[in-house]
C-alpha cells in the first residue's frame, strides 16, 4: 500500500503519444496519484521549468527532443525528480544508456499495469528513504557541530586518554588554561602538564576504569602552565589548582567481552574558588584594617612558638602594645581619622621588628608582638627603645599633624610565665603599669605589678560608681599675691579629692590616669568645672567677687570635640564672667594636635577664660608655640621651686622663665613655695605670685572661705601654712 504522502506527490507524464498519456493519467489517477501530462520532450522541459515534480515517467522516443535529451536536462540541472522509463525499446544498448544516465527503472512498453504501479510504489519509497537518512544524517551533522561548540566553548577542560593515558583529543579551553596548543598535547602523557607533587594522586584519577557512579569525582590536583604569561591568575608557582571528574570508557559487547580503550574527563579551574577560600581564611586570621595577624593568629603562632622554645630551651618575648590617649582621637576626630591613625601607626611599628616577629593587632588601639628565639631580655628592649623613638616623631594624616604616644609591656618566657595566656597577661599588667605612671614608656613584668594591677582595676571599678555616689570634693589651695609685708589671696586652684569609702582620701596622682584611660576623665572633668563655678557663685555670695579659681585641664578633655560648648555652656549655665576661670593646662598637651587645640584655647580666652601653663620647663618647652597661645600666666614647676634651698643649678632656670615671662609679658606663678628662703628669692628675681604648703594646703570650700575672710579682714598680715 502506498503511503498517503506519496499519493500526494505530483508525477510528470511525457510522451508524445496523447492516448498513452491519457491512459497512464487515467491508470495513476485511480490510484490516488496526482499526475501532469506533457507531450513531447518540449513541452516535459517547460513542466520541470515551472514545478517541482518527485517522479517523471518518460518516453525515450519521442520527435524532436527525445526522452535522452529531457534525463540530460534534468541531471544538468540537479533536478531533484526519479526517472522512470517507459519504451518499447529493449535492446541492452537502450538500457543501458538509460542507467547510466541514473533512471531508477526500465519499463518496457506495452506495460502490465501491476508491474507499473509497483515500480511506481518502489520508487517513491527509495526517495523517502533516501529523504530520512539525509535528514538523519543533516541532524547528526548539526548535533556534532554543537557538540563540538558546546565542547569548545566550555570553561573546562574536555579530554580523552588512550589506555596507555595519551592525550586523543582536547578542546580549546586547554589554550587559555594551560598554555598548550592542541596539538602539542596529542599522544603525549598526561603526566607531562602534572605538578609534580601531585603526580601520585593523579596517576588514579587520569588512569581510571570505573565508570559512572563508581568513577571518582571532583578530585583536586594542580596543573603545570606552560607559559606563565598564558595564565595572569597562577599562585606563586607556575601551576593552577584544578578539579578533575573522569570515567573510563569501553568497546564490544557482552557476548566478545567489552575492552577498556581509554579515559575520559573533564579539568575545571578552581583558581578563583581557592582564592576565595584563601581570602576567608584570611579575614578569618587576620584585621582586615592594618592587614596584621589578629588575635586569634597571635595566640596559635605564640603556643608553637613557647612549644618550640621549650624544646629548644629558648626565651622569647611578648610585648603588649597600647596607644596613650586614643580614644580621645575617636572621640574628638572621628573613627575614620582614628581607622586612618591605626593604618599608619601599623606602617611605623613594621619598620621596628625582625622579620621573624610577629606583629598582631589584639583588638582596638592595642598591638601584640612576638619576639622567638631571644638571647635576654635586652633583645627586646632594643626593640621597645626603637618603638618609643620611632613614636617621637609626628604622624601626618589629611595635612594633620599628630603625636601620639605608646605604652609597652614586656614578658618573657619563661621566667614570667610558661603558657600563652600568663605571657599576655603578664604583658598586659606590665603595660597597665606604664600607663599609671605617666604613659610612653616600657616597662617589664615583675611579680609585684599583679597586685598592683588587681589594685587599679578595684579602683576603676569604684571610680564608677564614685560620680553617682557624690564621693568627690574640690579642695583648694589659694595663690598668693606677695611683697615685703604683707600677702594676699587672689586665686584658688581646684584640686579634686575623691572620698573612697575603703581608702579614704584620695589625691588626683591615684586615681586620675586611671580615669584617663577609662574614659571617666570627660564626666569627672565636666563635674570639676561645674562645682568650681558653683563654688565662685557661693563666694560671690559671701563678698568674693575678685577671687579666681584654676582648674586642671586634662589632654583628654581639651581634645573632645564638644570641650569647649560644654565649657561655655556651665559658664552660661552659673552666670559666671570668665575672667573669674583660669585653665591650666601642661606643655605637653599643646604638643598633641597643636593646631586644633590653639583654636579651642583661643576660643576660651575669647569667653575672658584665663589660659596658664602648669609644670612650664618640664615638657616641650618653645617660644614658638607661646607665641601662638592666648597664654595669660606660667606656672614654674615645683621642682625648680624646690632647688632654691638647695641653691642648685635649677634656680638658673627660675630665672630664665621670670626674664621670659616679662619679656612676654605673662604672668608668673610659682607653685610648690614651702620656705621663707624660697619666697625671698622668688621676691628677688620678680616672682611675686606664688602658690604651696607655705601659704596653705589644699582645703575644702568652706575652709577656704574662712581663709578668705581672715585675709581680708588681716589684708598685711602674711599668711602662711604654720
Amino acid at each position: 500500500m502506498v503511503e498517503t504522502q506519496d499519493r500526494t506527490s505530483v508525477i510528470l507524464l511525457v510522451d508524445d503519444e496523447p492516448r498513452m498519456l491519457s491512459s497512464l493519467s487515467e491508470l495513476l489517477s485511480l490510484s490516488g496519484y496526482q499526475t501532469v501530462s506533457a507531450v513531447g520532450g518540449l513541452e516535459a522541459i517547460k513542466q520541470l521549468q515551472q514545478q517541482d515534480f518527485c517522479l517523471m515517467l518518460l518516453d525515450l522516443k519521442m520527435p524532436g527532443f527525445s526522452g535522452h535529451q529531457v534525463m540530460d536536462y534534468v541531471e544538468e540541472k540537479s533536478l531533484d525528480t526519479t526517472v522512470i522509463v517507459m519504451s518499447g525499446e529493449v535492446s541492452y544498448d537502450a538500457m543501458s544508456q538509460v542507467l547510466r544516465r541514473r533512471a531508477y527503472d526500465y519499463v518496457k512498453k506495452p506495460y502490465a499495469p501491476d508491474e507499473l504501479l509497483q515500480t511506481i510504489e518502489n520508487a517513491l519509497k527509495q526517495r523517502r528513504l533516501k529523504k530520512e537518512k539525509a535528514q538523519i544524517a543533516e541532524q547528526l551533522k548539526e548535533s556534532e557541530q554543537l557538540y563540538r561548540y558546546m565542547v569548545d566553548s566550555s570553561p573546562d577542560i574536555v579530554y580523552m586518554l588512550d589506555e596507555d593515558g595519551k592525550f586523543t583529543f582536547v578542546n580549546d579551553r586547554v589554550v587559555q588554561l594551560l598554555g598548550y596548543q592542541k596539538v602539542e598535547l596529542m599522544g603525549r602523557h598526561y603526566s607531562e602538564i602534572v605538578c609534580l607533587d601531585d603526580t601520585e594522586k593523579a596517576c588514579h584519577v587520569f588512569n581510571e576504569r570505573r565508570i559512572a557512579s563508581r568513577a571518582p569525582h571532583n578530585v583536586e590536583l594542580r596543573l603545570r602552565c606552560r607559559d606563565r604569561s598564558q595564565k595572569p591568575g597562577c599562585f606563586e608557582t607556575n601551576t593552577i589548582p584544578i578539579e578533575i571528574n573522569a570515567t573510563g570508557i569501553y568497546r564490544g559487547d557482552h557476548i566478545e567481552g567489552k575492552r577498556f580503550v581509554g579515559t575520559y574527563g573533564v579539568i575545571r579551574d578552581i583558581s578563583d574558588r581557592k582564592e576565595a577560600e584563601r581570602t576567608i581564611k584570611f579575614q578569618a586570621y587576620h584585621d582586615l584594617l592594618t592587614r596584621l595577624p589578629n588575635r586569634a593568629l597571635f595566640k596559635d603562632r605564640l603556643n608553637l612558638a613557647v612549644a618550640h622554645a621549650k624544646r629548644a630551651h629558648q626565651q622569647l618575648a611578648v610585648m603588649f602594645l597600647d596607644l596613650d590617649r586614643f580614644k580621645l582621637v575617636n572621640d574628638s576626630l572621628g573613627h575614620i581619622f582614628g581607622d586612618q591613625l591605626l593604618q599608619v601607626v601599623t606602617q611605623r611599628l613594621r619598620e621596628c621588628v625582625r622579620e621573624g616577629d610577629t606583629l598582631a593587632r589584639f583588638g582596638g588601639d592595642e598591638f601584640t608582638l612576638l619576639l622567638p628565639q631571644i638571647t635576654s631580655g635586652a633583645d627586646s628592649e632594643v626593640i621597645a627603645r626603637k618603638i618609643i623613638d620611632r613614636f617621637k616623631e609626628p604622624f601626618f594624616i589629611e595635612n594633620n599633624e599628630l603625636y601620639v604616644t605608646i605604652s609597652i609591656g614586656i614578658a618573657v618566657y619563661p621566667q614570667d610565665g610558661s603558657s600563652m595566656d600568663e605571657l599576655i597577661k603578664c604583658s598586659d599588667t606590665a603595660m597597665y603599669y606604664v600607663k599609671g605612671r605617666g604613659k610612653n614608656a616600657f616597662q617589664f613584668f615583675s611579680s609585684e605589678m599583679n597586685e598592683i594591677s588587681l589594685q587599679r582595676l578595684s579602683l576603676e571599678r569604684d571610680l564608677r560608681k564614685a560620680l553617682e555616689q557624690k564621693q568627690f570634693e574640690l579642695y583648694f589651695q589659694p595663690q598668693v599675691e606677695v611683697d615685703a609685708y604683707s600677702s594676699t589671696i587672689v586665686a584658688a586652684e581646684a584640686l579634686i579629692r575623691w572620698h573612697h569609702p575603703v581608702h579614704g582620701l584620695l589625691g588626683p596622682n591615684e586615681f586620675i590616669s586611671i580615669a584617663e584611660d577609662s574614659g571617666l576623665i570627660l564626666p569627672i572633668g565636666e563635674w570639676v568645672i561645674e562645682e568650681a563655678c558653683a563654688t565662685l557663685c557661693a563666694w560671690k555670695d559671701a563678698g568674693f567677687d575678685n577671687i579666681r579659681i584654676a582648674i586642671n585641664l586634662s589632654a583628654l578633655q581639651v581634645e573632645h570635640k564638644n570641650f569647649v560648648d560644654g565649657f561655655i555652656r556651665i559658664i552660661d549655665k552659673y552666670g559666671i564672667d570668665g575672667s573669674n576661670l583660669e585653665a591650666e593646662i601642661t606643655e605637653n598637651l599643646i604638643m598633641q594636635d597643636m593646631e586644633s587645640n590653639i583654636q579651642k584655647l583661643h576660643r576660651l580666652s575669647q569667653h575672658g577664660v584665663k589660659i596658664a601653663i602648669d609644670d612650664f620647663g618640664t615638657g616641650y618647652s618653645s617660644l614658638s608655640y607661646l607665641q601662638k597661645l592666648p597664654i595669660h600666666t606660667l606656672k614654674i614647676d615645683r621642682s625648680f621651686i624646690t632647688a632654691i634651698d638647695r641653691e642648685a643649678a635649677e634656680v638658673c632656670i627660675v630665672d630664665a622663665i621670670v626674664a621670659m615671662a616679662r619679656g612676654m609679658k605673662l604672668d608668673l606663678i610659682a607653685e610648690g613655695v614651702e620656705s621663707k628662703n624660697q619666697v625671698d628669692y622668688l621676691l628677688r628675681v620678680g616672682c611675686s605670685c606664688m602658690q604651696g604648703y607655705y601659704f596653705g594646703k589644699p582645703q575644702p570650700s568652706e575652709q577656704m572661705l574662712l581663709l578668705l575672710a581672715k585675709n581680708c579682714e588681716q589684708p598685711g598680715q602674711v599668711i602662711n601654712a604654720s
